[in-house]
């Protein structure tokens, strides 16, 4: 098959677009602004789910479900949460639909069925969760409250872009409730250090952690934890946050609690997600011109297994061992493919699942059954190489591991060479539009500063990392005293 990719020199923009719809991740819908995510790229949002998943309940979660619809006024109750996404918001007035007497086989908003009062799609679902807990937390005792679910949100988008920014998007949001500051700043910090150890070792993506402006906070957040990746075209890309509620939400909802003493005190809220935003990090931080490039461990296929043959008995004798190999691999819970199909050649079949990023292929001609061996590509370095038949097994096993690692390892590189110091504004200007990546500079703190950096250059602190070192030091824009570096880039 003929890929005929743009490459990512060419257009960035322009490749990621054309590799996400070739590959079969995904494509965009009869719905403006809304995506359908196709079985390959869904398989691999599944594998996503089912490992976020796990390290959900294994830190205690449980997971529920909240309606779709949350009623304006409850959406009005915490304030900067609603005005923070008021502009986003989809909004449904009527309920029900009548026959056009003007327009025979058509339909109108029956404008005798308006809504008493509109119903938000939900961006963020804080307030119907909130209004729900009012009801669930009496005392201590009902404490921690421990939520998350998965689901689709609506933030109605003007530019959209798949996986990255559509106005319909899959994600999970945690909902927790404590009974004291300490325990939800520490549930806060705790996700977000899950999103990062998902991200490292699942994803195979390098990211920062840490805290955003006043500015680029969640609206309705004390503050946001976060984690920034960094693509291959220097731009940073937001991987999940976490926020420290406060008692914003608990108040906007009169929850309370009895605490031990028999006094009534508000909880203390956390919430945190991560979505299918997630799909164009992954695609950007491992692809390259002749496709899909993923880690084993998101791999909805690891391993594909291609014969190469001329006869129908040649055909036979490779069946019999790429079925043996199949069920070898299964024993280990590696997901295999046996691509036997006759309808399309070896090249084909190379081609196609070079493009879908399938870590490891195995080719078996009449050549490899004479020899006792196999030949073995990897997708992330296109090498080749041949393996006897008694190590082919272990040696696969082995190479997953190793291919997963030094994804991580050259994505680490690359991130590691895009962070640049900078001391004025003249250099900051020059590193962002020559080599990109992020930029660690000092700021004076105000959000004055912050607007107008970003009104200027288009680049927003990423964020305030965890492991900022304090340093005195002046403001590259205004030089106004600076108590430490933070990171700036542009970013998706």
């Amino acid at each position: 098959m003929s890929k005929n990719l743009t490459t990512r020199e060419q257009d960035y923009s322009k490749w990621y677009n054309e590799l996400v719809v070739k590959a079969d991740l995904a494509e965009n819908s009869g719905v403006r602004g809304c995506m359908v995510i196709k079985p390959y790229g869904y398989a691999i949002w599944e594998k996503m789910q089912a490992e976020l998943d796990r390290m959900f309940k294994e830190t205690g979660h449980s997971n529920a479900y909240f309606p779709l619809f949350v009623p304006k006024s409850m959406f009005e109750a915490e304030e900067k949460n609603a005005e923070g996404f008021a502009k986003e918001c989809a909004i449904v007035t009527h309920y029900r639909l009548k026959n056009d007497p003007d327009k025979p086989g058509k339909l109108i908003v029956d404008p005798n069925a308006k809504l008493e009062e509109e119903l938000i799609v939900r961006p963020t679902s804080e307030a119907i969760i909130w209004s729900t807990y009012k009801g669930w937390v009496q005392s201590y005792r009902d404490l921690p409250l421990l939520i998350n679910q998965w689901a689709n949100v609506v933030r109605w988008e003007m530019r959209t872009r798949l996986f990255l920014r559509t106005a319909e998007f899959l994600w999970q949001e945690g909902h927790t409730a404590h009974a004291t500051k300490a325990e939800a700043i520490e549930e806060s910090e705790k996700m977000m250090n899950v999103y990062a150890d998902f991200a490292q070792n699942f994803m195979a993506i390098p990211v920062i952690k840490g805290l955003k402006t006043e500015t680029e906070r969640f609206a309705g957040a004390e503050e946001t934890y976060c984690i920034e990746a960094l693509m291959q075209d220097g731009k940073a890309l937001q991987a999940g946050t976490s926020h420290f509620l406060g008692q914003n939400f608990a108040k906007a909802f009169d929850v309370k609690f009895a605490t031990a003493e028999g006094k009534q005190e508000y909880v203390w809220g956390t919430s945190w997600g991560v979505s299918t935003r997630l799909m164009g990090a992954l695609v950007m931080t491992h692809s390259d011109d002749n496709g899909l490039v993923l880690p084993p461990n998101l791999a909805p296929i690891q391993i594909v297994i291609v014969p190469i043959y001329k006869t129908e008995q040649e055909f036979a004798a490779i069946s019999a061992l790429a079925h043996t190999l199949v069920s070898q691999f299964k024993k280990l819970k590696l997901s295999v493919k046996f691509d036997d199909r006759t309808t399309q050649k070896p090249g084909f079949k190379f081609a196609e699942w070079e493009l879908k990023g399938v870590p490891v292929r195995i080719a078996i001609g009449p050549k490899d059954l004479e020899n006792g061996t196999f030949e073995v590509a990897r997708r992330d370095t296109l090498t080749k190489e041949v393996v006897l038949n008694d190590e082919i097994v272990n040696h696969i096993s082995t190479l997953l591991d190793i291919i997963q690692e030094d994804l991580f390892n050259k994505a680490l590189n690359y991130r590691n060479s895009h962070i640049t110091e900078v001391n004025s504004f003249e250099e900051f200007k020059t590193v962002l539009e020559e080599k990109g990546g992020f930029i660690s500079a000092h700021w004076d703190g105000t959000a004055a500063t912050e607007e107008k950096i970003k009104e200027l250059t288009k680049a927003s602190i990423r964020c305030i990392a965890l492991d900022q070192v304090k340093e005195v030091g002046s403001c590259i824009f205004t030089g106004n005293p600076s108590k430490g570096r933070v990171l700036f880039a542009k970013a998706y």
